[in-house]
């Protein structure tokens, strides 16, 4: 007879997974990925890696039986085509990253796909839909400017007290979709073209993905969402130098591990 916990995960929405990655990702993303498959207590479909087309990256994908997605054939747009930068910072590649995962509706083929960062790892079981409401993880900070282009481009406030950027998000396909809608309908352009033309290009942090649509789902869907403290950790060190008495000790106060990378290691993914 199958175990309670093993029915439970078999009853529970099949999701697909969506990590945007370029190559030096390839330093934490098979730990990223065999997190997943063990932390996640939901069926997976399809965990999708969209990238550029590099050789070790179609390696990886194939390695750990992913679905490889070239980054530029997403959008009628690519990177190069983004100009977000000044004297002092490039954010071009960090925005590029933010509308892939906005077209995810039209990647995934579940109602439900989770995006994940590449850098983040979870290391407590999750669950992203329970009783018909979606799990969304919350922190007590945010970038002020993310809110600013919301209002741009939805024309309202933000309504969610608390920050919706936790490195990763449930998105339900046709909430996504639908909220894209109204964008274009608002602004009479291509919505990735509206959050461009929104930003404060000056600004460093002027837009985020997962801030748009948490706010968006507040907004339009509040009984539909059930929203829990993140509890993520950033460290700077390769996940690999992490021992398993080191993780089972985080594992008591956090739900995830964020690895920031440094020049220093992530220069052997090149």
């Amino acid at each position: 007879m199958p175990s309670s916990h093993t029915a439970q995960i078999r009853h529970a929405v099949t999701i697909d997974v969506l990590i945007p990655a370029i190559e030096k990702d390839l330093v934490t993303l098979p730990y990223v990925v065999d997190a997943l498959r063990e932390q996640v207590k939901h069926p997976i479909g399809r965990i999708l890696i969209v990238a550029p087309r590099k050789q070790r990256l179609l390696d990886f994908c194939r390695d750990k039986h992913c679905t490889f997605v070239d980054e530029n054939t997403v959008l009628p747009i690519s990177k190069k085509d983004i100009h977000y930068r000044s004297r002092t910072w490039e954010r071009s590649g960090w925005l590029f990253q933010q509308l892939l995962k906005l077209n995810g509706d039209k990647l995934c083929t579940a109602d439900y796909f989770l995006v994940i960062d590449a850098d983040t790892v979870l290391i407590t079981p999750h669950r992203f839909r329970s009783n018909g409401r979606t799990l969304f993880y919350s922190r007590s900070w945010s970038q002020p400017e993310y809110f600013v282009t919301y209002r741009k481009l939805m024309g309202r406030k933000a309504s969610c007290a608390s920050s919706l950027v936790t490195h990763y998000m449930l998105f339900e396909r046709s909430k996504l979709a639908r909220m894209k809608r109204e964008i274009e309908a608002k602004h009479h352009m291509p919505w990735y073209s509206a959050i461009l033309r929104s930003i404060n290009r000056k600004k460093q942090f002027g837009f985020s993905e997962f801030e748009t649509y948490g706010n968006y789902h507040y907004s339009t869907d509040r009984g539909g969402m059930k929203i829990l403290k993140a509890r993520n950790k950033g460290l700077h060190l390769n996940v690999g130098q992490l021992s398993r008495k080191r993780l089972k000790g985080l594992a008591a106060q956090y739900r995830s591990l964020s690895f920031h990378k440094r020049k220093d290691y992530t220069r052997a993914a090149k």
